[in-house]
Formats: structure tokens, C-alpha cells, sequence
């Protein structure tokens, strides 16, 4: 099913409930395969497992476009910085603006909260140009993950 155009469609972010976690299990297992596969990593028990492990549905927003659940967003506070801990939108939704569109909504709460966002990304995912596009520096690098900061932009007063 094609996503609508995000050109006339507000991309919002919705509270998910703690009755959406199997959609969104499937969701992330949708927006992972390739890259997993890729790096011959695909699970989809672990991934299963590695997401309902530190599930709270408190911290889980979905995203949609025109009515539609494309994606979701995780994002916790730790101390002083937020954990971007995941963002998944599903692959009819790529390209599309979408993630970015999300991006900037983040970036204004942590701005607003004077805090740096931290995030990691799988070493073969595409997703590593997304966020060095969208101005995270790589602080570290695992085996599997790469780990990036973006430092907030103070408000001009």
C-alpha cells in the first residue's frame, strides 16, 4: 500500500499503547530485514526479543501520515542527553520525507530541553547517511553498531 505524500499530509506522532506491541514488533522486523539480512544478522525471534525486552509503551510514539501508522519512534532520557533508541519506518515509506520530517520534531524537544541526542545505527544500514545527513557525529564504533551524537542547538533568546 503506498504511503501518501507527506507534501499535503502532516507526519505526526502519535502515544502508542502498551496493546501495540506485536504491531510493532512488526513494524521494526519490516523496516530491519534488509539491512540484517544484509549482514546475515536476521532473527526475527531475536529481534523480537531485543525490542519487548526494554518495551515502554510511555517512550513508543507512531508515526503517521494521512491516518496511517508508517513508522515509530522511541526516545528515553538518560541523565543528560535523550536516547533516539529507535526509529523504524516501514520501506513503502522510505525516501519519502518521513524520517526526516521526524527528525526535526525530536530535534525541537531536545532544544528545547538543552539536551544532545545519542543513537545507534547498524554498521551496514543505510541508516548511518541518514543521520550523518541530518548532523549526528560518529562518537564510537562497535562491532556491529556505529553510535552518533547530535549536540542541541541552543534557542536564541
Amino acid at each position: 500500500m503506498p504511503v501518501p505524500s507527506n507534501q499535503n499530509s502532516p507526519i505526526i506522532l502519535v502515544l502508542a499503547q502498551q496493546s501495540d506491541l506485536d504491531n510493532l514488533v512488526a513494524i521494526r522486523i519490516e523496516a530491519m530485514r534488509e539491512s540484517l539480512e544484509r549482514v546475515g544478522r536476521f532473527d526475527p525471534v531475536r529481534a523480537r526479543e531485543r525490542f519487548t525486552d526494554g518495551f515502554d509503551a510511555g517512550n513508543t510514539r507512531y508515526i503517521e501520515v494521512a491516518g496511517q501508522r508508517v513508522g515509530f519512534i522511541v526516545v528515553t532520557h538518560h541523565h543528560n542527553e535523550l536516547w533516539l533508541d529507535h526509529l523504524y519506518v516501514k520501506p513503502s515509506a522510505q525516501g519519502s520525507g518521513v524520517g526526516s520530517a521526524v527528525l526535526a520534531q525530536i530535534f525541537k524537544e531536545a532544544d528545547a530541553a538543552a539536551l544532545p541526542i545519542k543513537v545507534g545505527a547498524l554498521k551496514e544500514s543505510a541508516s548511518n547517511r541518514f543521520y550523518i545527513r541530518h548532523g549526528f557525529q560518529l562518537i564510537e564504533s562497535a562491532e556491529f553498531d556505529n553510535y552518533y551524537v547530535r549536540q542541541c542547538v541552543p534557542a536564541e533568546r
